[in-house]
């Protein structure tokens, strides 16, 4: 508990005190940054797999609706006994953290079920709200009814995961949380559970500040000035 609390505060404090001071730096820059420091962390620059899917409400959207958005992405389905809700909770604690900051209009947080036959409207509202999604700025995402079942677990697989299922009705699959540009890109993946979120934070700001476009300036590493917080 202690932790998610430090985690917090120094999303806040590091969005507000320096997120302008962001743009001197390049995307290249933050990635050798995270990489020594988050071990979760794989940085990427390829064109993310696109879809078109149904929203919980029924309308339809797609990858394009979101472009000028930082968009984090990850997959699960709502009958899952164990790491889904905890990847869920895990993106919400993120969520409020950005949340919390001007970033919040400029990012959106996508889960795709891979199990559409279970995952009615209904089920994906209420899956939202147990889990502390905020629906602002959230989307709950399923194949559309006149898309085959598997349309979401080959989506997945687009994205480098695999969800296999088993005779009992559940998936085996691993923990990815995506992260997409304002231009479509695919630009980081953080795997599993314990990457910590004020360093995923961290990364969206960057994007946010559109870092992935090369700046001529030079000035002080944003991890020492945010480290210069705490001081």
């Amino acid at each position: 508990m202690m932790g998610g609390t430090i985690g917090w505060l120094m999303a806040v404090a590091f969005t507000a005190a320096i997120a302008p001071a962001a743009q001197a730096h390049s995307i290249e820059e933050l990635q050798t940054q995270l990489g020594d420091k988050e071990k979760y962390f794989q940085p990427m620059d390829k064109e993310a797999p696109s879809f078109t899917l149904q929203d919980a409400e029924g309308r339809t959207v797609a990858l394009t609706d979101l472009r000028d958005k930082v968009v984090i992405l990850h997959f699960i389905y709502t009958n899952c006994p164990d790491v889904c809700p905890l990847h869920a909770e895990r993106i919400a604690e993120v969520q409020r953290m950005v949340n919390q900051t001007p970033m919040k209009e400029q990012v959106r947080f996508v889960t795709i079920t891979t199990d559409p036959k279970r995952d009615t409207s209904e089920v994906l509202r209420d899956y939202g709200q147990a889990h502390g999604l905020d629906s602002a700025n959230w989307i709950f995402l399923t194949a559309g009814k006149d898309q085959p079942e598997d349309t979401t677990r080959r989506l997945a697989e687009a994205y480098g995961l695999k969800f296999t299922k088993t005779d009992d009705g559940y998936q085996i699959h691993a923990v990815v949380t995506h992260v997409i540009d304002q231009d479509g890109q695919l630009r980081a993946r953080f795997h599993g559970l314990k990457f910590e979120p004020v360093n995923l934070v961290l990364f969206i700001n960057a994007l946010v500040n559109r870092t992935q476009t090369p700046h001529g300036h030079s000035e002080q590493s944003l991890w020492d000035k945010m480290k210069g917080l705490f001081r």
